[in-house]
């Protein structure tokens, strides 16, 4: 191991500082703060888009599955940008007109945006599905990976407010259908590696009828009647190109139904493992062994399966520490009566489902969900979970007690339960068909905000509005020796822990630094972080309420 080094603060490039409220609450508890709450803001915000699924009559597959986003800085002025993937005309799958375009939209301060689509050359081919923020050459711009069906699509930030498709020269294949992806370095060589979520087989002429066929009741078909996929590790040799070494790194023998990926070191081995939530079918933990090879472990871990031995609807993912113990935690989404899984990290890569004894299976139970993701909402030290909420089947209220449209949920972390906070939180007011989400503090308030993607109705921006009084702050990384957004670093801060990581939710991904509520206390703060290559850094005396960059040294 290097050794341990200590960075002062005055060393540090300060992004951004923002003021908050500079009276803090009474230490007697007779001012706690208010309800977590959160308004939609999207269409006074700019922030105009709907996704074009393309529904038909005949009930393409594809139809069902979409879309991701991302949240990421492309042009470099420290504001999150948002960029949304679209759909193509089913089908063809191909772009027909700009009503299918991706788009991407300027964050320009104030909660204000601007669609810069065509400025940047972002509007994409075919039928997009996911997309995959990171800064994979190492030059300080964040790069853009869109996963598809059939077609991918690598994209190099330029630098100059443009992004160029690269995908044929950097050597990334389509052909399948991929969902999603993910940018993470699975070798420690310093340079981001390229891991590809691949659902199953199929095309528009093999299509059957699914549903009641004497009454024409047609719905999306069931992914039993469908063959899985292996997923692809593409590795990046550091000129631009990458390698194909899925079956060298053994995962072209797993086969399954891949919906969306999440990194961290499960083991606290100092390398980066994978989960890979699968559709119907177990899922998946890519230990990583350390020698260019990965082995399949969910079984063995514990997280393949729910504690009631069936699988699920697995679909979106995160892997972060829920409960302040040090270890990486891991939550997904699933259909109704299917709960969303939680599972506690035990210390050595093994884990134990607590969707019971916290809460989170009542809570869950006639949701329906796509997007997962651990966010400290109100600021308190404590990792919150949302989701983004839809069913499957445009037609399953007609067999079920349940909907397919469906509200967003927030649960609160209260120590050892989740509290269902939706109804206060505001969110419930917005009833749609959810998908991708993403987080980032849009406004600089130091309090997170979460976009979301919906099919056919407006894309949503929810503002967060709770109490201002506590403390937060958010750490930006730029490697040295490591990759340049230091993705797989371990970040502490106090008693929280957090993986530095773009891969999170469904089909999505958010570059935006890593959050920290700080709660009520007085004082600064001490930092410590682990890099991926081996270097241990300590930052003393940092000022909270503030956007924070530390550089590898």
């Amino acid at each position: 191991m290097a050794p341990r080094l200590t960075t002062p603060a005055s060393v540090l490039v300060l992004l951004s500082i923002f003021a908050t409220n500079p009276t803090h609450p009474d230490r007697s508890g007779t001012q706690p703060p208010g309800p977590v709450t959160f308004r939609n803001v999207a269409g006074t915000a700019g922030l105009r888009f709907v996704h074009q699924h393309s529904p038909t009559p005949e009930k393409y597959y594809v139809e069902s599955a979409p879309g991701g986003l991302a949240v990421f800085d492309y042009n470099g002025d420290g504001r999150p940008d948002i960029f949304f993937t679209n759909g193509a005309k089913t089908p063809s799958l191909e772009k027909i007109s700009p009503a299918y375009a991706n788009r991407l939209f300027r964050n320009d301060g104030g909660m204000r945006f601007t669609d810069v689509t065509d400025a940047a050359g972002v509007a994409g081919v075919g039928y997009a599905m996911g997309a995959a923020a990171a800064d994979y050459d190492n030059d300080g711009d964040v790069d853009l990976f869109v996963a598809g069906v059939r077609r991918n699509q690598l994209l190099r930030n330029t630098g100059t407010g443009r992004l160029d498709d690269v995908t044929a020269q950097a050597g990334i294949a389509s052909g399948e259908w991929a969902v999603a992806g993910g940018w993470f370095d699975y070798d420690n060589d310093g340079r981001l590696d390229l891991f590809v979520v691949n659902y199953v087989q199929w095309s528009a002429e093999s299509s059957r009828f699914c549903g009641d066929q004497a009454r024409g009741a047609r719905i999306y078909c069931h992914p039993r009647f469908f063959q899985g996929l292996p997923n692809r590790l593409y590795r990046n040799r550091g000129d631009g190109t990458f390698e194909d070494v899925s079956e060298r790194a053994g995962l072209l023998k797993h086969v399954g139904k891949g919906m969306s990926v999440a990194f961290a070191d499960v083991d606290r081995d100092r390398r980066m493992d994978a989960f890979v939530t699968n559709d119907t079918v177990p899922s998946f933990l890519f230990r990583n062994v350390g020698d260019g090879r990965f082995e399949e472990t969910g079984l063995l871990a514990g997280v393949a399966l729910p504690a009631s031995g069936r699988a699920v609807s697995a679909m979106g993912t995160d892997l972060q520490d829920y409960d302040n113990d040090g270890w990486p935690d891991l939550v997904f989404t699933a259909l109704t009566g299917e709960t969303f899984p939680l599972f506690r990290n035990d210390g050595g890569g093994r884990f134990e489902e607590t969707t019971q004894s916290t809460g989170l299976a009542r809570a869950t139970v006639r949701s329906s969900g796509w997007c997962a993701v651990f966010l400290d909402a109100d600021n308190d030290g404590r990792k919150d979970l949302f989701t983004a909420n839809s069913h499957a089947n445009d037609r399953i209220g007609e067999a079920e007690a349940t909907a397919w449209k469906q509200a967003n949920s927030l649960f609160l972390n209260e120590g050892k339960e989740f509290r269902d906070a939706t109804a206060e939180s505001g969110l419930a007011a917005a009833v749609a068909v959810h998908r991708g989400c993403g987080v980032g503090d849009f406004n600089g308030d130091g309090r997170l905000d979460i976009v979301v993607l919906t099919l056919g109705s407006p894309a949503e921006l929810w503002l967060n509005e709770s109490a201002a009084q506590r403390r937060w702050l958010i750490v930006r990384l730029t490697g040295t020796k490591s990759n340049r957004d230091g993705i797989g670093a371990r970040i502490t801060v106090g008693h929280q822990v957090r993986t530095m990581t773009t891969a999170m939710g469904y089909a999505s991904s958010s570059h935006a630094g890593a959050h920290f509520g700080l709660g009520e206390g007085d004082g600064p703060v001490h930092v410590e972080i682990e890099w991926p290559s081996g270097t241990k850094q300590v930052v003393d005396n940092v000022k909270p309420n503030q956007v924070i960059e530390i550089k590898e040294q």
